[in-house]
């Protein structure tokens, strides 16, 4: 057990010396810069059209466009299939793309519970009652933004503003003006960041704050240790080509988040991920790259396959353990299929979250973080989940030793 953990801290401090080779490709990426600026900002209003008045044709695209919603809404992978396909028809949905590569990083989340290393710190049921906290809000967010998305693309089709048609879907009464306002002039930064404060809210109001939430997964020990070991991370793969990928592993852009459970955070943490994708064009074309050549499986192996295995290597004991802690074995990272099944999105309540002007307050010009690549920092959180497992491991053959005077 010595030489695992010994070989572990010597993989640690190789990841923490790369965080200087962070700084320097942060630097490359972000030299060349695409302004995200919002001025003015819309007044939500709550005058929406009466179903009643729509048209006869209308009331048969709210209900296709319900049926697949539904249809889509399966799971993790047929979410973030749908966000991409939208996005390659009309790339001037910025968050169609955010939406994408944040759902890829959910579906990792979610494999993760059945991974290498949370398995070994997590029991069953507060693995499973993650995966239906993070499902629950990825199937969420999917039914109430995928709606708006396909009005805006009847409404281009058609020729006419569909916004009205919102209501028809329970959307809040904060986004009708600004699809209005997209219509018109076509700046897709105030719709991006409108959308992403209503999708955070939306899972704040519906999900977060109820109470076998708060009680199960958010207040629990182990839960709230994660932003510690800083895995709590989003990262968006850089392609580089199908020769380079082979070579050496993808480079990763993006952001920490420090508190899941933080509304305020989760809205900055957004749109700083949206200034990253989008504000810094070498992130966005090498993103883009990636989810083009790369189909969503849900597993870690999806970007870096030299790090990540679907399938466990077989072998057991110390000596497996031996070889993940030298790094000569891949970590286990499950499709999502073989790791959850498919199931149906739980009854939430349905309300609308507005009620003030406090949250136009994050609508303006975004300001990209200038530190993006994250490459080593993933690293390293890896190699702090495989510290704490072998600590708590050796903590509890300790434990052992002691109570059976064998130690």
């Amino acid at each position: 057990m010595l030489s695992i953990v010994i070989g572990t801290i010597r993989q640690l401090l190789a990841a923490m010396a790369g965080k200087a080779s962070g700084l320097w490709h942060s630097r490359r990426l972000v030299r060349e810069r695409q302004p995200l600026v919002c001025e003015p900002r819309p007044q939500p209003s709550p005058s929406l059209p009466a179903a009643h008045s729509y048209a006869a044709e209308d009331k048969q695209l709210v209900e296709l466009i319900r049926r697949e919603t539904a249809a889509l809404n399966r799971n993790n992978v047929t979410r973030t299939a749908a966000y991409l396909d939208i996005y390659r028809t009309f790339p001037e949905l910025h968050w169609a793309f955010l939406a994408h590569m944040v759902s890829r990083n959910g579906g990792w989340n979610m494999t993760d519970l059945k991974g290498e290393w949370l398995p070994r710190l997590l029991d069953s049921r507060l693995a499973e009652a993650i995966f239906r906290m993070l499902e629950t809000c990825n199937g969420l967010i999917f039914k109430d933004a995928y709606p708006q998305l396909r009005l805006y693309a009847e409404s281009r089709r058609s020729g006419r503003n569909l916004s009205g048609l919102l209501s028809e879907f329970g959307v809040s009464e904060f986004m009708p003006p600004f699809w209005d306002r997209f219509l018109r002039d076509g700046n897709p930064v105030p719709l991006t960041e409108a959308l992403i404060v209503n999708e955070q809210n939306n899972i704040q109001l519906r999900v977060l704050d109820e109470p076998y939430y708060k009680r199960t997964v958010l207040d629990s020990a182990v839960f709230r240790s994660l932003p510690l070991l800083q895995t709590n991370q989003t990262v968006f793969p850089l392609w580089r080509g199908e020769a380079s990928r082979e070579a050496r592993p993808l480079r990763l852009a993006g952001r920490v988040l420090e508190s899941f459970a933080d509304l305020r955070e989760r809205i900055e943490f957004g749109i700083d991920l949206y200034g990253v994708l989008f504000g810094y064009p070498r992130v966005l074309r090498a993103a883009v790259s990636f989810a083009r050549h790369i189909p969503h499986t849900g597993s870690r192996a999806d970007y870096w396959p030299h790090r990540f295995a679907t399938r466990a290597n077989g072998k057991n004991g110390e000596f497996a353990e031996a070889e993940l802690a030298a790094g000569n074995s891949p970590w286990l990272s499950p499709c999502l299929a073989e790791a959850w099944p498919d199931r149906p999105l739980p009854e939430t309540r349905e309300q609308d979250w507005y009620r003030d002007g406090g949250a136009l307050d994050y609508i303006q010009t975004v300001r990209p973080p200038r530190i993006v690549d994250l490459t080593h920092e993933h690293l390293l959180g890896q190699y702090k989940l495989q510290t704490a497992v072998l600590l708590a491991r050796s903590f509890m053959n300790g434990a052992s030793s002691r109570r059976t005077g064998l130690g």
